[in-house]
C-alpha cells in the first residue's frame, strides 16, 4: 500500500440512442445490444489515503466511520474494498461535479470506477480501462445484484465518443469515433442539457423494463437499429440527423415503460419542439433527471427559460477515469 494520498476522477455521460439493450435480457437472447454514448467534463472524483489508525472512514453524502469492512454500510464501497482485499486503515472521500443521485449521467457506476481506480492505485497497481470496467460491473451486477446495463461502467472507464457493442458471450466492444475537432463542435454546440430537479430510481425503471421485456423486444431491436446513423451523424457533425434520431429513439423508449416518461416530461418536450429542438430524449432510465435537446446554439437560452430549467454546460470528454493527483 502507498503511504500517500491518491485522487482520480471518472467521468459521466449521455447517451444519444440505444440505452436499454445492454441490459442483459436484451443482448443474451440477441447477437449484442448497441448504445452510442459520449463522456462528458462533468466528473466524480473520489480521493483515498491512509489514516493514521486502522479504522476506516468514508465520507459521500454522509460520513461513516467503522472498525471492520463489513459494516460500512455503502454497499459499493465495501464490495469494492473486499474485492481487493482492504480491510483496514483507510479514508475514502468522494465529491462529484453534479447532483450524484437520480440524474440519469450514470453517477454510480462512475463513482464504482473511480473508486476502484483509487483503491488499485492505492495499492500501487496498474489497471487498464477494460479491467476497470469489468470489476465494476462485476461489483454492481454481480454482486450486489443491481438491475441495470453495462454502458456506464465502460464509458466511465474509457472515455469519449463511441458506440459500445453488447455481446451475447458477455464481453464488450468499444469503437471510439475518430471525427474532426470541427465537427465534434458543431455537435457539442448543438447539444442543450437541461436539469429537471427530479429525481429518480433507474431500479425501479429497469425492474419494470424487464418484467414487460417479453412482449417488447422488437421496440429495443429498433433502437439499436440507430446506433450505425446516429454515430455516422455525430461524425460528420450533422445536428439535424442526430436530432432526429435522437427522437425516434425517445418516442420507441417511452413504449417501453410506464416510468420512463409522464404529462409532465411529454409536456416539457413537446414545449421544447415547438421552440425549435431538433429532438431529445431524457437521459438514462428516464423518469426525470436531465433532459437532452439538439438544437441550434441561439436557441438554447430561449428554450431554457421557457421551459423554467436549469442549463448545464458542458464539453466531451476525451479521457476515461484517471489519477489526477498522487501526493509526496
Amino acid at each position: 500500500m502507498l503511504n500517500r494520498m491518491v485522487t482520480t476522477r471518472a467521468p459521466l455521460r449521455i447517451t444519444f440512442v440505444g440505452g436499454g439493450t445492454d441490459l442483459p435480457f436484451y443482448y443474451e437472447k440477441r447477437d449484442y445490444g448497441a448504445v452510442v454514448s459520449a463522456a462528458i467534463n462533468k466528473y466524480i472524483y473520489v480521493t483515498v489515503n491512509r489514516k493514521f489508525d486502522d479504522d476506516i472512514r468514508i465520507s459521500y453524502s454522509k460520513t461513516e466511520m467503522v472498525d471492520g469492512v463489513e459494516r460500512i454500510e455503502h454497499p459499493a464501497v465495501r464490495e469494492a474494498l473486499k474485492l481487493l482485499d482492504i480491510d483496514k486503515g483507510i479514508e475514502i472521500v468522494s465529491i462529484s461535479d453534479i447532483p450524484s443521485r437520480g440524474t440519469g449521467l450514470g453517477s454510480s457506476s462512475t463513482f464504482v470506477v473511480a473508486l476502484l481506480h483509487a483503491l488499485h492505485s492505492f495499492r500501487g497497481e496498474f489497471v487498464n480501462q477494460d479491467e476497470l470496467a469489468r470489476e465494476a460491473v462485476k461489483i454492481e451486477r454481480e454482486i450486489l445484484k443491481e438491475p441495470g446495463g453495462k454502458q456506464d461502467q465502460y464509458i466511465a472507464a474509457y472515455g469519449g465518443v463511441n458506440v459500445m457493442k453488447f455481446l451475447n458471450n458477455g464481453s464488450v466492444e468499444v469503437t471510439p469515433l475518430i471525427s474532426h475537432d470541427s465537427n465534434l463542435r458543431k455537435i457539442e454546440d448543438s447539444l442543450l442539457l437541461l436539469y429537471t430537479g427530479r429525481e429518480r430510481k433507474s431500479t425501479e425503471i429497469h425492474n419494470d423494463q424487464i418484467n414487460s421485456s417479453g412482449n417488447k423486444m422488437d421496440v429495443y431491436d429498433k433502437m439499436k437499429g440507430l446506433t450505425e446513423e446516429t454515430f455516422r451523424a455525430v461524425c460528420d457533425g450533422d445536428a439535424d440527423i442526430l436530432g432526429k434520431k435522437m427522437h425516434e429513439n425517445w418516442m420507441l423508449k417511452k413504449s417501453l415503460s410506464g416510468k420512463i416518461s409522464d404529462s409532465w416530461i411529454d409536456d416539457l418536450y413537446s414545449k421544447a419542439v415547438r421552440l425549435g429542438a431538433k429532438g431529445g430524449k431524457v437521459v438514462g432510465a428516464g423518469g426525470g433527471g436531465f433532459l437532452l435537446l439538439v438544437a441550434d446554439k441561439e436557441k438554447h437560452e430561449p428554450i431554457s427559460m421557457e421551459l423554467g430549467l436549469r442549463k448545464t454546460d458542458f464539453k466531451f470528454s476525451q479521457s476515461g477515469s484517471r489519477v489526477i493527483f498522487v501526493g509526496d
